[in-house]
């Protein structure tokens, strides 16, 4: 039974953390560079507006969900090790909680609250949106590489679980 149990877990964090790829490639890819294009004013107005409805969106439970997944799936292989794919079970569990959760709460998070603290069009919301797009999109770059390679991982646990 832990054995499917574990399995059902593993699909659970390989399609959340790809499904959190893509949306974190999204913002890196083209979304931040097209909220950069519109301008300070419209871009921070924007940016503000898409962070106040994701957490009111399905992100949140997939986000948090998946997260929780990766950290027990990490915590599984290490009682687990003698299993096939532990090590890549482990690997992608830790990798998403750091790369993805723990980036996110302390490099992107705070540069999402510092852009809804400032007035858009003064002077000091020209220095925190330059700041914000360039620090913020790095650290999404990050994210969006940890989710991937944590995806790819769980996927490597799955098969190497399926070969034995």
């Amino acid at each position: 039974m832990i054995e499917l149990a574990i399995s059902g877990l593993l699909w659970f964090a390989a399609l959340g953390c790809g499904v959190m790829a893509g949306v974190f490639f999204a913002f890196s890819g083209f979304i931040n560079a097209a909220l950069e294009r519109a301008g300070q004013v419209p871009g921070i107005l924007a940016m503000n507006s898409i962070n106040e409805t994701i957490v009111r969106s399905w992100f949140m439970p997939i986000f948090l969900g998946s997260t929780l997944t990766s950290l027990v799936l990490a915590a599984l292989a290490l009682g687990r090790w003698q299993q096939p794919g532990s090590l890549a079970q482990l690997a992608g569990g830790v990798i998403y909680v750091v790369g993805m959760f723990a980036c996110t709460m302390v490099f992107n998070v705070p540069l999402n609250n510092a852009l809804l603290a400032v007035d858009p069009a003064s002077p000091g919301g020209a220095t925190v949106w330059a700041h914000f797009l360039d620090v913020w999109t790095r650290w999404n770059h990050v994210r969006t590489a940890a989710s991937l390679v944590a995806t790819a991982l769980f996927i490597g646990a799955l098969l190497a679980r399926a070969r034995s």
